[in-house]
This record gives C-alpha cells, structure tokens and sequence, in this order.
C-alpha cells in the first residue's frame, strides 16, 4: 500500500515541458530529503554529468506558467532564481551526485513511476489505434446496413401490378 500511495505522490510530481517528463528541483529534493540549494549545488559541481537530455533550465516564461497553472509552485513567484528540470535520467543522475541512501531509494520508485507512465500513454496510443479501426469498420457495416434496409424496405412495399380489368357483363 505505501509504494502505491508513494507512486501517486511521485506522479503528482512530474509534469510535460518542452516535451519532456520532468520533474522541478524542488520537488525533486523535496522527495531526496534535500534543501533544493544543496541539490542545484551538487548538479552544478557535477555539470559535466548532466547533459541538455538529462536537465535543464527554465525560461522565465516556463516558470511563470508553472506558478500560474500549479499552485505548489507559488513561492517560486517572487523568486530570481530559474528552476531545473530533470527528466528520467537525470532523476537518476541526481541520486548519485548526492550519494545518500534516501535519493538512491526514492529515485528507484521515481524512474519505476516514469516507465509507469511511459506504459499508460503507450496503452492509449494502441487504444486510439484501435479506436480509429474500428471506426473505419463501424463506417463501412453502416453503409452496408442502410444498403440492407433499402433493399428490406424495398422488398416490404407492396407492388401493385396492373393487370387488365375484365369487363363485368355478358359478352357475345
């Protein structure tokens, strides 16, 4: 039950920028036992490890819509400082640059919630693959149907054939 309850947490955490799932530094060292100051202290010591793909920087405008749009994020309004972005591997990464049991046992669960994630969105990309299938398929028995209650329809009116009246009376 905790390592669910931990995955929730986990997932609340991680949000799409850029493309990418990331997860914000103070997050990130919220989850390791970490001041944020001392994580981005050891990213920076340790820059060479972390390449664009593993971390990066925000724009002013990309911190502005997570304070807008996160309310978690509020005490970064008024701050100057850009926060770090760390994607799957750099979650990883991270762990070992601040070598503590906690950031190595908690960026265990965090890449186990990545590749959670990674499924569920690989599940509904087939999902939608199927859905447009069958929807191709639901198109074509629907002509085939209303061509079979044209021709029931057609089969049910009834026909009157005009056959010559006889005459009534006696004829010679």
């Amino acid at each position: 039950m905790g390592k669910l309850i931990i995955h929730k947490v986990i997932e609340q955490k991680i949000f799409v920028i850029r493309g990418k799932k990331v997860i914000v530094d103070r997050d990130l060292a919220e989850l390791y036992g970490v001041e944020t100051k001392h994580l981005n202290r050891q990213v920076r010591r340790n820059i060479d490890r972390f390449p664009e793909e593993f971390m990066f920087q925000l724009t002013e405008n990309e911190k502005k819509e997570l304070v807008t749009n996160w309310h978690q994020f509020k005490p970064l309004k008024h701050s100057y400082v850009l926060p770090y972005a760390f994607t799957e591997h750099g979650v990883t990464m991270a762990a070992m640059v601040l070598n503590s049991d906690t950031a190595i046992r908690v960026s265990v669960f965090i890449v186990k919630t990545f590749i959670k994630l990674r499924e569920i969105i690989a599940t509904q990309k087939e999902l939608m693959t199927k859905f447009g299938e069958l929807e191709l398929r639901v198109d074509k028995h629907d002509k085939d149907i209303l061509n079979l209650i044209r021709v029931i329809k057609e089969l049910l009116e009834p026909k009157f054939e005009e056959k010559p009246r006889r005459k009534i009376g006696f004829y010679p």
